[in-house]
């Protein structure tokens, strides 16, 4: 097991998407048992733009087929989606 950071950006103006979708988008999150850590990324204002997400699964495949599945990919929230390998250095990931 291996974990991942996918950094998602919306769509320029698309917070009405994101708040419309966000019920669903959490449910579906609070079921995936690969998932360790979550949240929105906040502009200056601390209005949402994107979200940054962190999962523990085999392989990005693994990855890349769960945001596939989340409520805001499949709404078009989203205008990049980014799925790195990391490793925490500082701190740590429970969950």
């Amino acid at each position: 097991m291996a974990l991942f950071v996918v950094y998602c950006k919306d769509k320029p103006g698309a917070l009405e998407t994101r708040m419309a979708t966000r019920p669903t988008h959490l449910d579906y999150l609070n079921s995936v048992t690969a998932l360790k850590a979550a949240g929105p990324l906040l502009d200056d204002a601390g209005s949402p733009i994107g979200s940054l997400l962190i999962f523990e699964a085999e392989d990005k495949a693994a990855v890349q087929a769960l945001v596939d599945n989340d409520p805001y990919t499949k709404a078009g929230l989203f205008e990049s989606v980014a799925i790195d390998g990391w490793r925490v250095g500082v701190g740590s990931i429970t969950g």
